[in-house]
């Protein structure tokens, strides 16, 4: 039996979450928690979030769980869901420039406002809704999921690697971003699985089982 720690700090839909991981795998300990023992002694960590970096950062600060998440990130698998994506890499330029946790190197960037179509309509920001994903690599976490597999986004900014081969998948708008990572330990995606169905549960399950090379 696998066990679980959701990291809460406030922030996130940490009951669809905890909700979904269970549905992917009915016999792991899924746990909700802030509590540092029960995070380095789980087995794996999910980080989640939606809001601003700002109050994410400040949140996981106040909590110490920033040391935390790079203590759990050096020794098991961990992934990463939306702002629990983006703050793992080095700063993002919300909020004129926000200092992350540095475990991926790179930056999180704001979507122009002057996004077009192929056709010439203006997007919107946020990105929102359903996006293909297009899997880059042959990692794990992709087994038994089709290559333009449907996600759900909801997001404002997106991550750069400076690593281009930290890159695990990207989707369009209009042009490729990254919605997944993979950096050692990591697995990290700009989409939200436990909102994406059948495809979204199947990749929670692959995360339930992977084992990543150390």
């Amino acid at each position: 039996m696998s066990s679980v720690a959701i990291i809460d700090y406030g922030m996130g839909n940490l009951h669809s979450i905890a909700k979904a991981v269970q549905h992917a795998d009915p016999s792991a300990a899924v746990v909700v928690t802030d509590r540092r023992g029960a995070i380095l002694e789980a087995d794996r960590v999910v980080f989640p979030g939606v809001g601003a970096i700002r109050d994410c950062m400040a949140a996981l600060e106040s909590r110490g769980l920033a040391q935390v998440l790079r203590e759990a990130a050096a020794t098991k698998p961990l992934l990463g869901i939306c702002l629990g994506m983006q703050a793992l890499l080095d700063a993002s330029e919300e909020n004129n420039g926000t200092a992350c946790l540095g475990l991926i190197p790179g930056r999180v960037l704001r979507f122009a406002d002057t996004l077009r179509d192929p056709a010439g309509h203006a997007l919107k920001i946020p990105h929102m809704g359903w996006n293909e994903v297009f899997p880059q690599g042959d990692h794990p976490l992709w087994a038994g999921i089709a290559p333009g597999s449907r996600f759900y986004f909801v997001h404002s900014y997106y991550a750069r690697p400076a690593n281009g081969a930290d890159v695990a998948a990207t989707a369009n708008y209009p042009e490729p971003f990254a919605a997944a990572l993979a950096h050692g330990n990591i697995f990290a995606v700009q989409f939200h699985p436990e909102k994406s169905q059948a495809a979204g549960l199947r990749l929670l399950a692959n995360f339930l089982r992977w084992h990543p090379e150390s």
